[in-house]
Order: C-alpha cells, then sequence, then structure tokens
C-alpha cells in the first residue's frame, strides 16, 4: 500500500510539473528520470511560516515532509558540520543565495536541473544547482498604532532623526549576513556618495539600536509596542496578522537578497527531493509563499496581500563574498559598538 501511495504521489508531483511547465507558456521540458520514491524529504530552511507548502505537499504525494529552521546566522556551521561528519539529515537546502553559495563551494550542493526550474527568468538559474525562487526583502516595519502617519519615514535617511532613539530593532549588523549585504547594498544602490552612505550608518548608530540575531525576532518588540520601528521584512505583515504592523514606503528601492534552493549532495533521499524541489518552485507553491507567507516570489503577476507593494521597487542585491562578509561585518561592529 505504501509503495502505491509513493507511486502516485510521484505521478501527481510530475503532472503538476508539466502543468506548471504549461501554464507558464514556456516550451515543453522532460520531467527527471526516478526510480523509486522514497517515504520521506527533510528540508533545512532560512524562511519561516512555510508549514502550509510543507502540509501541501505531503498530501498530494503521499511523501511524508519535514522541515528544520535554521537562522541565517548559524545555517552555514551547522550545515557543514554535519556535513564533514557524513551526517548531513537534510535533502533539500533554502536560504539566502550567498549562503548557498558558501554551500555550493565547499561540495555540499548537488547538480541538478530542474523542469519547472528552467522556466523561471534566466538571471534566475545559475546551472549549478540552485534555483533562485524570490528576494528576501527588506524595509522599515513599524506599530502603525504607536507611529504617527506624518512620522512614518519616508526615506532610510530618517532613521537617523533623534526621535528613534531607543525606538528602533535590527539584527546584528557586525553578525547577520543578510543585513551586512541590504547595508552594503545602499552603499551600492541607494546612496549617491560614500560620505552620506557613511552618515546614515553613524546616524543609525547614534540612535541605539536594539540588536537580535536574524530577521525572525525583529517583529516581536514592534509588536508589543517596546520598539516603534524595525529593519525588517513586510513579510511579517501578513504572517503577525492582526498585528498593528505596516511597512515604510520609502521614495527609495526596496532592497533583498535572493533566496535560493537547492539539493544536497548525496541527499537521503534523492528522488524525494527532486519531487519536493519541483513542487517548491511549482505556480501553486509560490502562490502559497506569497499569499499566505507574504514572500516576493519570482512568478510573474503574483504579489503578497500588503498595500501597495506591487508599486515597489525592488531590487537584488549581489551576493558578497566571505571576506567580504568578514571585512564589513568588521566594520559595522565598529561603527554600532555600544559606548
Amino acid at each position: 500500500m505504501k509503495h502505491t501511495q509513493r507511486a502516485l504521489g510521484l505521478v501527481l508531483v510530475l503532472l503538476l510539473v508539466l502543468g506548471s511547465v504549461f501554464a507558464a507558456g514556456s516550451k515543453e521540458v522532460a520531467a527527471p528520470a526516478s526510480t523509486a520514491m522514497e517515504d520521506k524529504v527533510s528540508m533545512y530552511a532560512s524562511i519561516t511560516s512555510i508549514e502550509p507548502i510543507i502540509e501541501a505537499f505531503t498530501a498530494d504525494t503521499g511523501v511524508a515532509a519535514e522541515n528544520t529552521r535554521l537562522s541565517t546566522a548559524r545555517f552555514v556551521s551547522t550545515v557543514l558540520t554535519e556535513f564533514e561528519a557524513g551526517k548531513l539529515a537534510a535533502d533539500v537546502l533554502q536560504g539566502p543565495l550567498p549562503v548557498l553559495e558558501i554551500l555550493k563551494e565547499q561540495g555540499v550542493i548537488a547538480e541538478y536541473v530542474s523542469p519547472v526550474g528552467e522556466t523561471y527568468p534566466e538571471w534566475a538559474r545559475r546551472g549549478d544547482g540552485i534555483y533562485l525562487f524570490g528576494i528576501e526583502y527588506v524595509a522599515l516595519i513599524y506599530n502603525t498604532e504607536l507611529v504617527d502617519p506624518a512620522d512614518v519615514p519616508k526615506r532610510y535617511e530618517d532613521l537617523t532623526d533623534p526621535k528613534w532613539n531607543n525606538q528602533i530593532v535590527m539584527a546584528n549588523p557586525a553578525s547577520h549576513a543578510t543585513t551586512i549585504s541590504w547595508l552594503v547594498g545602499l552603499k551600492e544602490h541607494v546612496f549617491a556618495t560614500e560620505k552620506e552612505w557613511y552618515d546614515f550608518l553613524h546616524g543609525l548608530a547614534a540612535n541605539n539600536p536594539m540588536f537580535v540575531a536574524s530577521f525572525s525576532p525583529t517583529p516581536a518588540p514592534i509588536e508589543s509596542g517596546e520598539k516603534k520601528i524595525g529593519i525588517s521584512m513586510p513579510k511579517y505583515i501578513v504572517t503577525k496578522a492582526p498585528a498593528p504592523l505596516a511597512w515604510a514606503q520609502v521614495s527609495q528601492p526596496m532592497l533583498g537578497s535572493p533566496r535560493a534552493i537547492a539539493i544536497a549532495k548525496d541527499a537521503p533521499h534523492p528522488n524525494a527531493a527532486k519531487a519536493f524541489v519541483e513542487y517548491w518552485l511549482s505556480n501553486k507553491a509560490m502562490g502559497m509563499l506569497a499569499n499566505d507567507v507574504g514572500e516576493y516570489v519570482l512568478t510573474p503577476g503574483v504579489y503578497p496581500p500588503i498595500k501597495d507593494i506591487d508599486k515597489a521597487e525592488v531590487i537584488a542585491i549581489r551576493e558578497l563574498s566571505d571576506e567580504e562578509l568578514v571585512k564589513w561585518g568588521a566594520e559595522f561592529e565598529k561603527i554600532f559598538e555600544k559606548k
């Protein structure tokens, strides 16, 4: 009976794959060859609130899916420790692109050509087993009950106003890779001169922001009123509803790190891993990710249910090398050092 369920599950996944391809108007592609379908698949992911997709995959395929949440800060160290010990339990890895790039360099990522992934925008198809599916967009999130509409920032520079002293929360800019990349992205895409960028950094630091380990804890102090505003992610407006949260629609571009997914080398359940990746990249799953989780996905015309988010200019920032992350992390540690 279990074998029959797994076989039917695989058929459903392949039908979903082909349906997604045809719906996207792309050329027909062949589904990957597969042998026996395993009865489970395990993913390590930095993305949050994805239980609906996990449950839908299991319901549609009969393959039990499980997810372990890893913060960006400890993603690489956790995976590499398990991989080098020959005990990596994950079949699928999902994280910011810079994180998967590091793991690719260390031999952790398997080569894989995804039929659905090959229908994505050309810049999202890397040809190395890593597929981009969205942008981990970063914005200024504030408490609508505590911040007067007239005080909502209109530019990133507004965070340097002394009225925000002790009212800001953000991921630690000395250690959180995505925040480091975001701050460097401001330098490269937003501020006209390096001096203006450094003035922003020092002004932000002067307002004594509260540091947390990653983006995930940033909404809590804003919801509770402990802090009024934060450098966070608009997705929390969806996942934390009906909390009094909104995003500051600044006049400058919204920046974010590309989100990516890949199959682990020597995955314990390789066929289930391929089926899961195809499901994840499908229109169905990406629609759920936008609507239920608030993510900014690469599926054309699909946006999260956040007021005016479709009007935002969203730019995918570049990957920083390990050396750059170390360099800028140390620099930001000095700038933001608590006096």
